[in-house]
């Protein structure tokens, strides 16, 4: 497998809270008292429930979205997931659906939403994305105050899908059930399995047939979107569109966890010296596109050979080359001599001096020594805490209540079964290209920030290329981090790019 080590671990721990803040203490539950639901859950790897029961929590509600007022259905609660060769019961699985009220499901979109890690709660994008409600972070400040407020979002996508936020087994309140053990879905199959059969039961229960069903899943999701269309077309249930946010979708090409070329990571490299104002010239943020479309042409043409020429005999890059890597990252020649090429971990802790910056948005810093530069990326450790105390008050709110913890971050990924199609590390890109064929009318829309420097969006983009011309995938780019969507401004963009993707499927 070739794993290095320090930052290979390091970012391990980050995937492993991907995508969202990664890790955080666990939600705790509320006071004792008369608990909606009383079943002990836990996230334990040998831990399993003797039996489980679709008990779910309905309450009404509005949001207001482009100044219509929408009233809708939140249901917070279990549902069981059973194998399809057997029909014995898998795993209960934790979830939150929001149902536009008096919409014809037939016609009415209906959207499944995951984060990754392998060992994430859906946490993040529950309460930070496109959900009805949305804890607002500030992002990339770190002065904002907290716990952050949460409110109405504006933002949401309920004007144009009915949203269905759904927990990983061993993470939230979502549990495997005798005989099974929560590891017994900890690998990238039986993960996409045993989500197989929660979308097929959800859509059972609640006669969601005919809807026009969407993945949407962040990070390690996206590895797990992958195998999990192809898994659900072979079974005959129809796909219309997935989302890809900040996509893993081939590990072996990741030099954040594999030995091997970063020159993908250039690019992102770029777009963050530019934020810092260290690029030489320093481009204007409208001009960011373009200066980033250079930066590709240089990974393509000229670093990504010298890296590969470096690797395979340890030929020196040429004085012009390093000039050009200082003057359109700011990361110093000493530096670049240093360390040629150049993993996100080096970057991250040398590109400013005394100074580390974050991972999963490298916008966000904090200084060295610092309380918020403690566990190894200011970015993630400033929203931890809010998204830990936010999501249990949240759900008390939806009139569901248990004793447990919930887990936002559960230890699946020390444990994982990576092994894919022969492959020691997944590489997904042939689960989505059988997707695609089975179903030539499935859409899928990639999206990315250009500060993230976990999952590098020029990576995305080689990787999606190997599907060949499409027209039915689609890629995007906002300012920001693994998380676009916990910018404001760049939560607007995106929200219209999703809403245009939405709208355009079903218009044809």
């Amino acid at each position: 497998m070739g794993l290095k080590t320090g930052f290979a671990a390091m970012l391990a721990l980050a995937l492993a809270g991907c995508g969202g803040g990664g890790g955080g203490g666990d939600a705790q539950p509320p006071p004792p008292a008369a608990n909606f639901d009383t079943v002990a859950y836990s996230s334990a790897a040998d831990a399993s429930l003797s039996n489980a029961v679709e008990l779910a929590s309905v309450t009404k509600h509005q949001l207001v979205v482009d100044g219509a007022t929408l009233n809708y259905t939140a249901t917070a609660g279990h549902l069981t997931a059973s194998s399809p060769a057997t029909g014995a019961a898998e795993a209960s699985f934790f979830y939150v659906a929001y149902t536009l009220d008096g919409a014809a499901a037939a016609q009415r979109p209906v959207t499944f939403f995951y984060n990754g890690g392998p060992g994430s709660a859906t946490v993040w994008l529950h309460l930070g994305s496109f959900g009805p409600m949305r804890l607002v972070t500030g992002d990339p400040s770190t002065t904002s105050p907290t716990p952050f407020p949460l409110v109405a979002n504006a933002q949401s996508l309920l004007d144009v899908t009915d949203m269905v936020f759904v927990d990983a087994v061993g993470t939230g309140y979502s549990e495997a059930i005798a005989p099974n053990t929560n590891i017994s879905f900890w690998g990238v199959d039986v993960d996409a399995g045993v989500f197989r059969a929660f979308v097929m039961r959800y859509v059972a229960a609640n006669h969601r047939d005919a809807s026009p069903k969407y993945l949407f899943g962040e990070s390690y999701g996206t590895t797990r979107s992958a195998v999990l269309a192809n898994m659900l077309e072979t079974a005959g249930v129809e796909l219309t569109g997935v989302v890809l946010q900040s996509s893993i979708l081939n590990y072996n090409v990741n030099c954040g966890v594999v030995n091997g070329s970063c020159a993908s990571y250039l690019p992102s490299y770029s777009a963050v010296g530019a934020w810092y104002g260290l690029d030489n010239p320093n481009p204007a943020p409208a001009q960011l596109p373009a200066f980033v479309d250079q930066s590709r042409a240089i990974a393509r043409d000229q670093y990504g050979p010298a890296v590969a020429r470096f690797l395979g005999n340890q030929a020196a890059p040429s004085t012009a080359l390093l000039t050009t890597l200082v003057n359109i990252t700011g990361e110093s020649l000493g530096n670049w001599q240093t360390r040629f090429n150049m993993d996100p971990g080096y970057f991250q802790r040398t590109l400013i001096p005394g100074t580390l910056i974050g991972l999963y948005d490298a916008r966000v810093s904090a200084p060295v020594g610092s309380a918020l530069a403690s566990e190894g990326d200011p970015s993630s450790t400033f929203i931890n805490a809010s998204f830990a105390s936010g999501i249990t008050s949240y759900l008390a709110s939806l009139g569901y209540t248990n004793g447990s913890n919930y887990v936002l971050l559960g230890n699946a990924n020390a444990r994982w079964t990576y092994r894919h199609d022969a492959l020691a590390l997944p590489d997904v890109i042939p689960d989505l290209a059988s997707a695609l064929a089975q179903n030539p009318q499935l859409r899928v829309l990639s999206v990315n920030g250009y500060h993230d420097i976990v999952t590098p969006f020029y990576q995305t983009e080689q990787d999606l290329a190997r599907l060949g011309a499409n027209a039915n995938v689609q890629t995007r780019f906002y300012v920001g981090g693994h998380m676009t969507y916990l910018d404001n401004g760049s939560q607007v963009l995106e929200k219209a790019d999703l809403k245009q993707f939405y709208t355009s499927v079903a218009d044809d």
